[in-house]
């Protein structure tokens, strides 16, 4: 079974990843695990933890010789600023612990820390605030990485880049040529492909950074020359759309999540919405006028490209605080501020990759399965034949 799990506090000694159910055979390349990690470090508008952490993975078991070998994959991103918090956050107690514990009492709204702390029973939110901390998605773009490398030997890509920050939206199609050549660039700056809306987002993160506030904005994921067939209809829990839906709005301060032109159409008539259908005889292939369906038809890939947008809000922690009750004194208080960013969109965009291709890449192998690389290969190309044939 196809399956992944983290595990880590913000501020704790290291990050942890296992993904287990990877056929044996896949080539995994370390730096092109370590440059995802640095891609979501990168954009305007991030904070000083990005210039404290420089990310790196260490694979510690089911990687050998460049190579998966059919075994659970374990790795590591150890946290720099665990220096800083040593006798703050230790594993066990020792004389005098409990007058360095580092508590937040003054919960910031929109964030797990006052939900958490009154579940768990934690008199303040500390515990809350370490693992619900976006730090964790560090650990799921390591693991991404390395479901890309699955993907990628079958010709899949998975890219991403940035529709909106705040009010300022890229308000036209965008083709994967222009998603491709964005990201050889060598800067990160917003993730827009146009250039001139790309300096208008830059300006609203500009101002909310006088004012102290934060922005959010819309990411969207693509992934090409996917083959029709990933998902199914057959039961509520095995459509794609669901699965991918629970992946994107998993992502810390994504409140939303759009396949295709879901909003267009939900104002629009059924004539105007779906995508008609077409037959070319040359390459023995169907495909779609458009794509507003954005590469899913009744929990199925069909074949064009899929299109997933996530719908962040501005993050919880502003150097401005909102009003909030210190949970010592139950008093009027405000919320508390620890080192944050102002905007995080294209951040988030890059972990939305990472959600997509670990979920593409169970899909995939529910499908073709293989305990080796040679073996869902042959059932993959059997596959494409059938298709062909079709």
């Amino acid at each position: 079974m196809f399956r992944f799990e983290t595990a880590g506090e913000s501020h704790g000694e290291c990050l942890l990843a296992t993904l287990t159910g990877l056929p044996a055979g896949i080539p995994i390349s370390l730096d092109r695990v370590n440059h995802e990690l640095w891609r979501r470090q990168q954009g305007f508008g991030r904070g000083g933890r990005m210039k404290i952490e420089t990310d790196r993975a260490e694979l510690v078991a089911g990687v050998r010789h460049s190579h998966t070998i059919g075994a659970p994959i374990g790795l590591i991103i150890r946290n720099a600023d665990w220096k800083n918090w040593t006798e703050s956050l230790p594993v066990e107690a020792f004389a005098g612990s409990e007058a360095k514990h580092k508590s937040l009492t003054r919960p910031r709204p929109g964030h797990a820390d006052l939900a958490g702390a009154i579940k768990y029973g934690f008199p303040e939110a500390r515990y809350i605030l370490e693992r619900a901390s976006a730090r964790e998605t560090a650990a799921r773009v390591a693991l991404g990485a390395i479901a890309k490398a699955l993907l990628a030997e079958f010709h899949i890509e998975i890219l991403s880049h940035v529709v909106a920050v705040g009010g300022v939206t890229l308000d036209r199609p965008v083709e994967w040529h222009e998603i491709t050549a964005l990201h050889q660039q060598p800067e990160v700056l917003l993730g827009c492909v146009d250039a001139e809306c790309e300096q208008r987002m830059k300006a609203v993160v500009d101002e909310a950074y006088r004012t102290g506030d934060t922005l959010g904005g819309v990411f969207e994921v693509v992934a090409h020359n996917l083959p029709t067939g990933l998902g199914s209809h057959a039961t509520w829990d095995s459509r794609l759309d669901g699965k991918l839906a629970q992946a994107i709005v998993s992502i810390q301060a994504v409140k939303g999540i759009e396949i295709g032109s879901a909003a267009e159409g939900a104002a629009n008539f059924g004539s105007k919405v779906q995508d008609t259908i077409h037959y070319d005889r040359d390459h023995a292939r169907f495909f779609r006028g458009a794509n507003r369906a954005g590469g899913l038809e009744g929990g199925i890939t069909n074949g064009e490209d899929l299109r997933v947008r996530g719908l962040l809000k501005p993050i919880s922690t502003l150097r401005r605080p909102l009003e909030s009750v210190d949970l010592e004194t139950r008093e009027p208080a405000s919320a508390a501020y620890e080192r944050s960013d102002i905007c995080v969109v294209p951040a988030a965009g890059v972990v939305g990759e990472a959600m997509v291709a670990l979920i593409l890449a169970g899909a995939f192998l529910e499908k073709f399965g293989g305990d080796s690389l040679a073996e869902t290969r042959r059932n993959y190309d059997g596959y494409l034949r059938q298709v062909r044939d079709f």
